[in-house]
């Protein structure tokens, strides 16, 4: 299965988020598999969590020469989820330090989705 598909199984699945920032997967059965083992790993240890971390992350994907590799591009979408989670949980002048974050990642994400739907259909992601 597609990393991208899995990944939109495990947020529709419902993920928690506790105070400390830790992402889970909230159906016990489907946690303990081995991919969503290889989730938690992604989403606590790689994606960044903190804005510094992210606009560094958009600032390295900007000058990215042409289209992102699958893992990036995976990355960078869960990262976007990860960014509208807190966007949604802030207030006033870090609500927006969250929103243009996801702003960015968008931006970038359609910039690589605009590239790739301007490649051939045999040299599309898998």
């Amino acid at each position: 299965m597609n990393n991208l598909k899995l990944h939109g199984k495990f947020l529709l699945g419902e993920l928690e988020i506790d105070d400390d920032l830790k992402i889970t997967v909230k159906d016990e059965e489907l946690a303990s598999t081995r991919k969503a083992i290889m989730f938690d790993t992604l989403c606590n240890d790689v994606i960044p969590k903190s804005i510094t971390e992210i606009r560094r992350l958009s600032s390295r994907l900007a000058g990215y020469p042409g289209m992102l590799k699958k893992e990036d591009f995976e990355r960078t979408v869960l990262t976007m989820v990860y960014t509208a989670y807190r966007t949604a949980q802030s207030q006033a002048h870090q609500k927006e330090n969250w929103a243009e974050s996801f702003v960015n990642l968008y931006k970038l994400v359609m910039h690589d989705l605009k590239l790739l739907s301007s490649q051939a259909p045999t040299s599309q992601r898998t």
